[in-house]
């Protein structure tokens, strides 16, 4: 199920203008906003009560939104790359010219990305032109939301949109592959 135009509008004006959104991905709730938007980051980062040193995970509508940190890498890496997309596969892509902030990336100088094919999740990206910050609807420690219901339970206003639509199939967040070393962290 992809997003209304109206749902779409109101997410995407959000996001555009510093909010966070809630909306569901292939296995589990995510919380969203613009990477490149600090305070909206930070936001995030204080709802989760997480430290900003572990990183987040971008997600992308296609390979095009994150064309930008694919093209310095070696054709091997583009290609591995791009053979786990769309999909549940996060890998984590050397960002060889600083071009995603610290406050994304964390202490790492690779940056977590997954190009999904969760059609809420293609319609938000699309909707923004760019790639979200992607990372589980929950509190540190606890369960990640899987129903609208338990997202707001965590974060009542401290969302500033909830984007309506259901859980992909998946059962496990998605798996992490190191492109550089080729080891699976999740």
């Amino acid at each position: 199920m992809s997003l209304n135009t109206w749902q779409c509008r109101m997410a995407s004006h959000t996001v555009r203008h510093g909010g966070v959104i809630a909306y569901p991905t292939e296995a589990v709730w995510g919380l969203g906003c613009d990477p490149w938007n600090q305070a909206a980051v930070e936001q995030i980062l204080e709802l989760k009560k997480r430290p900003e040193h572990k990183g987040l995970i971008l997600v992308a509508a296609s390979a095009e939104q994150i064309r930008f940190l694919l093209e310095p890498l070696p054709q091997s890496l583009q290609q591995q790359a791009l053979s786990h997309w769309p999909g549940p596969v996060t890998c984590l892509i050397p960002d060889l010219h600083g071009q995603i902030p610290r406050w994304v990336r964390g202490e790492h100088d690779t940056v977590a990305v997954r190009v999904s094919a969760h059609p809420v999740v293609q319609s938000l990206c699309q909707a923004v032109n760019k790639p979200l910050v992607s990372t589980s609807c929950n509190p540190a420690g606890h369960q990640p939301a899987r129903s609208a219901l338990q997202a707001r339970r965590y974060f009542g206003g401290g969302i500033d949109w909830l984007v309506p639509g259901a859980l992909g199939g998946a059962r496990q967040p998605s798996r992490i592959l190191d492109l550089a070393s080729g080891r699976r962290l999740r």
